[in-house]
This record gives structure tokens, C-alpha cells and sequence, in this order.
């Protein structure tokens, strides 16, 4: 469970994410989320479960994303 709710936290704090071994750090954490949901939905196989892996996390508001276990 999260310490702060989701609903509280700044939409605009840093996260990073690492996807398909490609890092990256995002100034605004709903541009992170559009970009993922944009992706997850435009993929299919592998590609779609790294890209839904990273969303769900971004969902769960962590500031570290990555789709490895």
C-alpha cells in the first residue's frame, strides 16, 4: 500500500523508467503514463507486456518504473 494517496501526490514529480533496457527520466509523471497507455496499446507480445508492466507501476505511482522482474 502506498504511503500517500495517489490522489495527493504532485502530477508533475520526476519519475524514471526503464523499458526494453532503454532508460529514461521524465519531468512529468502524466506524460510518463500517456506514453506507456499509448504504447501498451499500439503493441502486441513482448513489446505490450514490458510496455503494461511499466504503466501498471506507473498506475501504483512509483517513481522507479521498469518492466524486468
Amino acid at each position: 500500500m502506498l504511503k500517500i494517496s495517489e490522489l495527493a501526490m504532485p502530477k508533475s514529480r520526476k519519475v524514471t523508467t526503464i523499458c526494453n533496457g532503454r532508460r529514461e527520466v521524465w519531468n512529468n509523471y502524466e506524460q510518463a503514463k500517456a506514453f506507456f497507455l499509448e504504447l501498451m496499446m499500439s503493441t502486441e507480445g513482448e513489446e505490450h507486456d514490458r510496455a503494461e508492466c511499466v504503466y501498471i507501476q506507473l498506475l501504483h505511482g512509483l517513481d522507479k518504473c521498469s518492466d524486468e522482474d
